[in-house]
């Protein structure tokens, strides 16, 4: 499904105008995550995630990331700021060791900060957090060497790269002239 959105003239619902131009929606932009499947150990062992919205025109891509006890994200740089809002479990920067972020836990990151994403070995759930992330994680080495660049681009690919590989099927939100993208079988 593509939509072409052009900019009009816009109006209550009663057909009064209003002194603006706005984009008109057909249809609300909307995903349930109830019906994304887990993209599984996409970023290393435990590591899954469910693209929600991925926007490489922008910079900006919005997933919900599950974790298993023990996971770990390594070392990275953000060239943009981060909303992390976790939803169950809990996890912390290798870096910040007192500050576990628990249910409930939202935290801002701006750009420029650098940290290593830990969740407990004694974690008894899997860690759900939801991320919606501006830019890129440039990601290195325990020894400081380059690892990976982490944006909406190589998410974008590596959602369809490995919905295809794991038979799933995988509806998310693009950029641009927002639409519905089905990645995989």
């Amino acid at each position: 499904m593509t939509t072409t959105l052009t900019p009009a003239p816009a109006a209550t619902s009663t057909g009064a105008p209003l002194p603006l131009v706005a984009l008109p929606q057909t249809e609300l932009l909307t995903v349930n995550e109830n019906n994304v499947p887990l993209i599984k150990n996409s970023l290393g062992a435990g590591v899954h995630f469910k693209p929600l919205r991925l926007d490489m025109e922008n910079g900006v891509w919005v997933v919900l990331a599950t974790f298993e006890p023990g996971a770990r994200i390594p070392l990275h740089y953000h060239t943009g700021e981060v909303d992390a809002w976790t939803i169950s479990g809990s996890w912390f920067y290798l870096e910040y060791p007192d500050q576990v972020q628990t249910a409930g836990s939202y935290l801002f990151e701006p750009a420029s900060s650098v940290h290593t994403l830990c969740c407990p070995d004694s974690n008894t759930e899997d860690t759900v957090v939801f991320f919606r992330v501006k830019g890129a994680n440039v990601n290195f080495n325990d020894d400081g060497s380059f690892h990976s660049i982490l944006d909406a681009a190589l998410i974008t690919h590596l959602t369809g790269a490995l919905a295809a590989d794991q038979g799933l099927e995988v509806t998310y939100l693009t950029g641009g002239a927002v639409t519905l993208t089905n990645a995989g079988s």
